[in-house]
Formats: C-alpha cells, structure tokens, sequence
C-alpha cells in the first residue's frame, strides 16, 4: 500500500511539474507563479484526502460488494468534503487565493488526483473468473 501511496504523490508532483514548466515559457513570471501556487495547494489540498481514500479504497476491494460500495461513496463524499471545505477557508481567509482562477485549478488538481486514485486502485484489483 506505501508503493501506491508514494505513486499517487510522485505522479501529482509530476503533473505539477508538467503544468508549470510550460507555463514558465509561455507566461509572465506573476502569472505563471500564481498559476504554480494555485495548483500546487490544489494538489496538496487534494492528496491529502485521496490518499486515505485510496488506502480504504484498496482496502474495502477485499471485502464484500457491499463494503466495497460503501468505500466509494464515503470516500467521494469525505474527499469531497474536506477538499471544498479546506479551498473554501483558504479563499475567505487569505487574499492571495481570493481568486477565481483558484477554483479552477482546484478542480483540475481534484480531477487530477482522482483520476490517478482511480487508476491504482484498479490496477490493484483481482482478476475475475470469467462466466460462460
């Protein structure tokens, strides 16, 4: 489970990376460090909460259907949850991320996560027997 974990957060970092070198080259340097922050504290707003969600997530796989339905739909809303409520503090209270284009890189750092979050945990599934 550490080897997924440690995927998760090296292949944001890595999406992080591949957003801002680009962004470095083709901005200005305000912009393109606004736009660093941004989804760098999206993607660490975002991790935090995936990571336990993927650690329940590859835990419920060994256990009922219905554990295994309960860990998704707990762990999307607790994601979701401490995500928008975590954003939603940091925009009210601190006037640099009193920005619109915060909440768009916030959903593309939540996209992001999930997305990765997904993909190991389906890599981690046991195959089924095939029915006739």
């Amino acid at each position: 489970m550490i080897g997924r974990l440690l995927v998760l957060w090296v292949a944001a970092l890595t999406s992080w990376v591949l957003v801002c070198l680009p962004a470095r080259a083709l901005l200005d340097i305000d912009d393109a460090t606004q736009l660093g922050l941004f989804y760098g504290t999206g993607l660490l707003l975002c991790l935090i909460p995936t990571s336990v969600t993927l650690w329940w997530g590859r835990r419920a796989l060994e256990q009922s259907p219905e554990q295994q339905l309960t860990a998704v739909m707990g762990g999307t809303g607790v994601r979701m949850f401490v995500v928008l409520f975590a954003a939603w503090g940091l925009w009210s209270n601190v006037g640099f991320f009193h920005q619109n284009s915060f909440w768009t890189w916030l959903l593309i750092a939540y996209l992001v996560t999930l997305a990765l979050e997904i993909t190991l945990l389906l890599m981690g599934k046991p195959a089924t027997a095939a029915k006739p």
